[in-house]
């Protein structure tokens, strides 16, 4: 019994992790039909930004001293900042020439972008791996099933209910919402319509950028960050997406808590296929519904 809460503890830590990331990936292909092989790369520089504006908190600020609560929201700020900056100069300047191509020609000049951004990350921030571990530290430990768990993995859960939570809301609930539907489903009626389209594509690549990057900055406090996360973290994003569905939010849901369970059991019972298992249920997945399990109707042409 005591294993099984361990597991579903470590699953869904990592589910929550992982759908930050992949939410944003489907809604971005949900609205502009654009499957961003370089989404990981936001992540990357979530990461690399938290940790660089949290290690000036700490050391060059002064500010930790009297206020090491103020480092959480530190965390949040620079998810916003590659948000408001590298999603509307990915958009502006690469993605708006992609929109009705061949979905080959947007994957491959996505994983062109990929390469720029990973080779962009070591520019700025260097080879040497980055630390930035003292946020995690502030929360007391859990104590659960005769496991220690560090207070900051609930806040992991806690980020991607709250996330997943405004998401829904900003598409069911506001103005934005509604357009951004109306976009989906008949873009050129939107703009027979007079809805900005273009400027719906930026606020929305914008967000989904966010996204990806709000999971790196949360996870820089727990890991060593190093270039190259950005290609591993991307393809188990793939996965999640695939098995839920591309364009449905509530499949990546579904899909990162399927993928963290099942690598959560392998890592305790067979950890030598952990990898193996998550690919084995995509693929599985892919063979009884090839959309996905929650893959947004479409409508078909007659």
């Amino acid at each position: 019994m005591d294993t099984l809460i361990i597991i579903l503890i470590d699953g869904l830590v990592f589910a929550s992790w992982l759908f930050l990331i992949a939410v944003g990936l489907t809604f971005v292909f949900g609205v502009l039909r654009i499957l961003n092989l370089a989404h990981g790369s936001f992540y990357a520089i979530g990461a690399y930004t938290s940790a660089s504006l949290l290690l000036f908190y700490e050391t060059q600020s002064g500010l930790w001293d009297r206020w090491p609560y103020g480092s959480f929201a530190v965390i949040l700020a620079s998810a916003v900042l590659v948000g408001l900056v590298v999603g509307p100069v990915i958009e502006r300047g690469v993605l708006q020439w992609l929109y009705d191509r061949e979905p080959v020609l947007q994957l491959l000049a996505t994983a062109a972008l990929l390469l720029i951004l990973d080779d962009a990350v070591k520019l700025i921030w260097g080879v040497d791996p980055y630390f930035a571990f003292r946020p995690a530290r502030l929360l007391p430990n859990v104590h659960l099933a005769g496991i220690t768990y560090s207070g900051y993995s609930f806040v992991l859960i806690g980020v991607a209910l709250v996330s997943g939570l405004s998401l829904w809301l900003l598409v069911n609930r506001t103005r934005l919402g509604r357009l951004i539907q109306v976009v989906i489903h008949e873009p050129e009626m939107g703009t027979a319509l007079g809805i900005n389209v273009p400027r719906i594509y930026l606020l929305t690549f914008s967000v989904g950028t966010a996204l990806a990057a709000l999971g790196g900055a949360f996870i820089a406090p727990t890991i060593s960050i190093v270039p190259g996360i950005a290609i591993e973290v991307g393809v188990l994003a793939f996965a999640v997406v695939v098995i839920g569905g591309l364009g449905s939010p509530g499949g990546a849901a579904i899909g990162a808590l399927i993928v963290g369970m099942v690598r959560s059991a392998a890592v305790h019972e067979l950890p030598q296929i952990e990898l193996f298992t998550i690919y084995l249920v995509m693929t599985l997945v892919l063979i009884i519904r090839p959309r996905g399990l929650f893959a947004p109707e479409e409508a078909r042409k007659i």
